[in-house]
């Protein structure tokens, strides 16, 4: 059982909704990143996703991407987020910690090196928005047999003849994408999530929680309440990019935590 796994077993015996914040690693920098990521627990998240720079996103809207730039220009590296995860794993050993990027940057470090490096740092899962469940012996399966939750989105395109597929070697949580298109661009609607993720709760036991378009605690409490719980990012994201001190970001993270756990 992974730290995801424990967690989620943990909040559903307390009847509880999730909820998981979004930051990309190294913004604005390392040390304030690392602060701001250490303070997330107390601030009622649940399970941590670190962003991973790339160069070249493809789902990420324009706040997201400024993020990776701002991470890439402060000197970030796959390495780097490691170092971030490990820090952190020195006085937190229980809140779980997902690495969501692209392939690349893995691809590059070698598949086995990076599964045995991000154990070693307490990485417990990953979502890698560019592996499609065809390429599942490149990096799922392996991250399974290395003891890492392998997290894989739906979106809305995802149809019930491809929704098999998708879940097939998925674990930790399904990651449903509320709105089609890019992080940041649109609000989500409870009225078109709510069937979608009863659709996929019938396919699945995994928890099954929402993200892209939830930027207030009222709409974490809402979409927390029709799915498992609600995802976080650009909206945090905003507020470092905006140059808050952590306490504020912190605090921030605290009102959207409040509205999930409302749910």
């Amino acid at each position: 059982m992974t730290r995801i796994d424990a967690k989620f077993a943990e909040l559903k015996a307390a009847g509880k909704k999730a909820f998981v914040a979004y930051l990309m690693a190294g913004d604005p920098d390392f040390d304030a990143s690392l602060e701001i990521v250490k303070g997330l627990p107390g601030a009622g998240v649940d399970v941590i996703e670190l962003g991973l720079p790339f160069t070249d996103p493809m789902a990420d809207g324009p706040t997201i991407q400024l993020a990776g730039q701002r991470a890439l220009d402060s000197g970030m590296t796959l390495q780097k987020t490691l170092d971030l995860a490990a820090e952190f794993r020195k006085t937190d050993d229980t809140t779980p910690i997902v690495l969501m990027g692209y392939y690349n940057p893995i691809y590059s470090r070698g598949v086995d090196k990076f599964l045995v490096d991000a154990k070693a740092a307490g990485v417990d899962g990953m979502i890698v928005v560019d592996l499609p469940p065809e390429e599942d012996d490149e990096l799922c399966i392996p991250a399974q047999k290395a003891g890492l939750n392998f997290i894989r989105l739906a979106t809305p395109t995802t149809d019930d003849e491809r929704l098999p597929r998708v879940l097939q070697n998925t674990s930790g949580f399904v990651y449903y994408v509320s709105i089609n298109g890019i992080t940041g661009a649109a609000e989500a609607d409870a009225g078109d999530v709510a069937p979608e993720v009863a659709r996929i709760k019938s396919a699945t036991d995994l928890p099954v929680i929402v993200g892209f378009g939830i930027n207030t605690p009222e709409r974490a409490q809402t979409i927390a309440s029709i799915s498992d719980g609600a995802v976080v990012g650009s909206a945090i994201v905003s507020q470092i990019g905006a140059g808050k001190p952590v306490d504020e970001v912190l605090a921030f993270v605290k009102t959207l935590s409040d509205g999930a756990h409302r749910a």
